[in-house]
């Protein structure tokens, strides 16, 4: 028997077409396949299709593909926001799980990075927007998370929902920030808090800039503009992941955490202050958590745990190298202990500290690398290095 393995491919699928090679059930004579008749809407959904192919690649490898490999015939218009890398990810790492098949749970959550799209050009299409508005809001999101003891993946659905839903909209004007703001965490709290405030809290926290009947208007607003996809992998989630694959032992509990909550919120604080910046978002969620995770372990352990390449990462690791440096001159942050919170849950509870300072300062230092790498002009030509700052290699003519 030839030894095979599955390569997964990002593909078209029209959903009102029947699968090719299963055959519609004969239950009634009468009853037939259903065709997509001439004029009716075309629903289309973009996933990772498992094919079996003669080659190397692992029972459950992912490969991005570009849009010049795909047909021409194809219609494109849903891809143009996908950053295709030619992205290999390796076999699943997850370990054998009692409740799931490891393999399904690994390509569902790979497909949700292909299905939820962000993107920080949205800023282009809202002209008096500038990107430090959108540091300012997701500063204020973290603090008032904390004042009502809402989970970090709280925050951070709602920081997913505010961004694909400006990715759909146009000139929106700085005064709706703030309510859009809090309606991305008025949503996120019903999806993942047990007991989730009240809606009068949410516009109290506002300070009279929004009323209850705004906040109500505007979810049904962001909720049909995001076709009611609100479940994305958030980076946070994708942490978690990586922590709980990386400190399991012989007899896993996968659903139990093992990893030191310590080291959790130190981690979680590095990305609290990225994803402030705009420019993460050029980085899909599972990649920005892989990077941070290697600052604070190895690139050794981040392969072991995602199955990402150096290649896919290094990019990012490199942008982050500046904020990892102002969170490590700002000390080691601290578990803090809430009312009604579990010890064992406290690492989970959204912490907030002066991030929008921690944020200029790790901006000066990219600015810094950005002159210190960049030759300096003069009279608009670029002046060549002193002959002591030439390299020693370098022959004489």
């Amino acid at each position: 028997m030839s030894r095979r393995s599955c390569r997964n491919t990002l593909q078209e699928r029209d959903e009102n077409a029947a699968d090719q090679g299963i055959k519609c059930p004969r239950k009634r004579k009468a009853e037939t396949c259903k065709r997509k008749t001439p004029g009716t809407a075309k629903k289309q959904s973009y996933e990772i299709q498992n094919r079996w192919v003669e080659g190397d690649l692992g029972p459950c490898g992912l490969v991005e593909t570009p849009h010049k490999e795909l047909d021409e015939t194809c219609n494109l218009s849903g891809f143009k926001h996908f950053r295709f890398k030619n992205l290999f990810i390796k076999p699943s790492p997850l370990p054998c799980l009692s409740w799931a098949s490891s393999d399904d749970v690994w390509i569902k959550m790979l497909n949700k990075e292909l299905k939820y799209v962000h993107d920080k050009g949205f800023i282009q299409q809202h002209p008096n927007l500038q990107p430090k508005m959108r540091a300012i809001l997701l500063d204020w999101l973290l603090e008032v998370s904390e004042v009502y003891t809402l989970h970090r993946e709280t925050f951070y659905l709602a920081q997913d929902f505010f961004d694909r839903f400006m990715l759909t909209q146009e000139d929106i004007g700085k005064n709706k920030l703030q309510l859009i703001g809090i309606t991305s965490l008025f949503i996120a709290s019903k999806m993942e808090e047990i007991y989730p405030p009240k809606l009068q809290e949410f516009a109290y926290v506002t300070d009279g800039a929004c009323d209850e009947d705004e906040i109500l208007e505007m979810e049904l607003v962001m909720l049909k503009a995001l076709n009611w996809q609100l479940c994305p992998e958030t980076v946070i989630s994708w942490l978690k992941l990586y922590a709980q694959v990386d400190s399991l032992k012989e007899s896993p509990n996968f659903l139990v955490p093992q990893f030191s909550q310590e080291t959790y919120i130190q981690i979680t604080q590095l990305l609290d202050l990225c994803i402030l910046d705009i420019n993460s978002l050029d980085y899909q969620y599972g990649v920005l958590a892989a990077a941070a995770f290697c600052h604070f372990t190895s690139f050794e352990t981040v392969q072991r745990v995602s199955g990402l390449t150096w290649e896919s990462i290094s990019s990012c690791v490199r942008w982050m190298t500046p904020f990892m440096r102002t969170v490590s001159e700002c000390g080691r942050p601290r578990l803090k202990d809430f009312k009604k919170v579990a010890v064992e849950d406290r690492h989970n509870i959204q912490t907030h500290v002066d991030y929008l300072a921690m944020l200029n300062d790790a901006h000066q230092r990219q600015q810094e690398n950005l002159d210190r790498l960049s030759p300096v002009p003069v009279g608009g030509l670029l002046t060549p290095p002193k002959s002591t700052e030439k390299p020693a290699n370098v022959s004489e003519a």
